[in-house]
């Protein structure tokens, strides 16, 4: 009874991004959470799973939130290139920041996208205003022959 050491001394450093949540990405469409909650429940007790929506940007991907860090790590180490459904799951831990990164980025490249919608749209508005200038001009140096 006296040998019993809690799992937590004995991997006392976790590297940083270690995380209690996990991103799941490549996951087959019509998983249900039932199926995911016997696939990652294995690693210790999940608090909770979250799906994608059928959406085309977010089908496929999961969030799953574990009570513990060391279960989280042990599903990590051994789901990534699980086969499920005729696909390997790519199991990584939820960085906030890189998310935030490409949450910022389509913003960006959405603004732009705006912006050089408008600029064409100017642009062209510019064309067709000179146009309208030289025909009035060549009509009136006609007119003065």
């Amino acid at each position: 009874m006296g040998d019993f050491v809690p799992r937590k001394t004995t991997n006392s450093r976790l590297p940083p991004e270690v995380n209690r949540i996990l991103y799941v990405r490549n996951l087959p469409f019509k998983i249900t959470s039932d199926e995911m909650y016997a696939i990652f429940g294995k690693y210790g007790a999940v608090f909770q799973i979250r799906l994608g929506d059928k959406a085309k940007d977010t089908r496929g991907t999961a969030f799953v939130v574990y009570e513990d860090i060391y279960d989280a790590k042990a599903a990590v180490d051994h789901l990534s290139g699980f086969n499920v459904g005729g696909r390997y799951l790519v199991v990584l831990y939820y960085q906030p920041a890189k998310f935030e990164r490409r949450a910022n980025a389509e913003e960006k490249k959405k603004e732009l996208e705006e912006l050089r919608r408008q600029v064409k749209a100017k642009k062209a508005s510019m064309a067709s205003k000179q146009a309208t200038t030289d025909a009035a001009a060549i009509t009136a140096g006609a007119g003065m022959e």
